[in-house]
């Protein structure tokens, strides 16, 4: 569905390569070349700002970027820190949030090989 952000100023639109765009972005979640904070960031974003479901997108996103951690065997008992708006035109934005995911990552296999329970 054609999405709107910032209360309603802008509108994204659908065309018919859309979920082709969708897809390919996608994709890219597996490419074992990028580091594994910055595949999971550019999925939650994509899905965001793709808003391919009428409601739930923010949760679909958040799912999403599970998976992409979960099929390195990475999970996080800590998610709130991710979950602020973001807007589709903040490459700085999108930046930051690879690093927190690193950062959090980080933590999780440090609290893991200590032996600590979440």
């Amino acid at each position: 569905m054609p999405a709107f952000a910032k209360d309603g100023k802008e509108r994204y639109g659908l065309t018919p390569d859309t979920r082709a765009r969708f897809e390919r972005c996608l994709s890219e979640s597996a490419q074992p070349s990028l580091p594994l904070p910055s595949r999971a960031a550019r999925t939650y974003l994509d899905v965001l700002f793709f808003h391919p479901f009428e409601d739930g997108n923010a949760r679909a996103a958040m799912l999403a970027l599970a998976f992409v951690l979960a099929r390195k065997g990475v999970s996080l008992d800590h998610v709130h820190p991710l979950q602020t708006p973001r807007w589709a035109d903040d490459a700085e934005g999108a930046a930051d949030l690879a690093v927190l995911l690193s950062i959090l990552i980080t933590a999780e296999e440090r609290r893991l090989s200590r032996g600590r329970q979440p």
